[in-house]
């Protein structure tokens, strides 16, 4: 999953949020066999890609950016507790480095999808550049032999704006494609 730059350097320049509107965006998978229910606010924009691809979201007021994945595997008993639990956090910030430079971990636990638990942690880069801190948002399940990934990517400085929208992301997201708004907007 990649993490542009372009994201960070806006945060300087962008302005605080205007109120939202109450109806979400979704999108879901047009694909049968990757089933997926993506709420987000009605201002996000829906990045293209390939079928079958990550789909990432860009805020055009906030500096806050999510990427989807959805990939195939063979781990059958994977649980939100068990990866939490067996979580190495030494690994998990060698993962992270090319992409967010200097990750370190932060708090790690069970959240909940809208289609049930997965496993969620945070952390932050000191920045690659003069743009600052950045925060990660890390979730992930495994759903009928599918993992999906949902990273949410903001400048630290924002994280009152920022925060509550990737949160609603997360809360209202499902792993299946006939999922409704769960949780209103922030």
């Amino acid at each position: 999953m990649q993490f542009t730059r372009a994201l960070v350097a806006l945060s300087i320049s962008l302005l605080p949020a205007a109120g939202f509107a109450q109806e979400a965006g979704v999108s879901g998978s047009p694909l049968p066999d990757q089933p997926y229910t993506l709420i987000y606010p009605p201002e996000m924009v829906v990045e293209g890609g390939e079928l079958g691809g990550p789909v990432t979201i860009n805020h055009p007021t906030v500096p806050l950016q999510c990427v989807l994945a959805v990939i195939p595997v063979e781990e059958t008993s994977w649980t939100a507790e068990g990866a939490l639990a067996s979580l190495d956090a030494t690994a998990v910030a060698a993962g992270w480095a090319e992409t967010l430079p200097g990750f370190t971990l932060g708090a790690s636990s069970v959240t909940n999808y809208q289609s049930g638990p997965a496993l969620q942690y945070e952390g932050t880069s000191p920045g690659a550049d003069e743009s600052g801190p950045v925060t990660l948002v890390h979730t992930e399940t495994v759903s009928e032999g599918h993992g999906y990934t949902l990273d949410c990517f903001y400048p630290t400085e924002v994280a009152a704006e920022a925060r509550p929208l990737a949160d609603y992301i997360i809360a209202n997201f499902a792993t299946t494609q006939d999922a409704a708004e769960v949780r209103p907007l922030p």
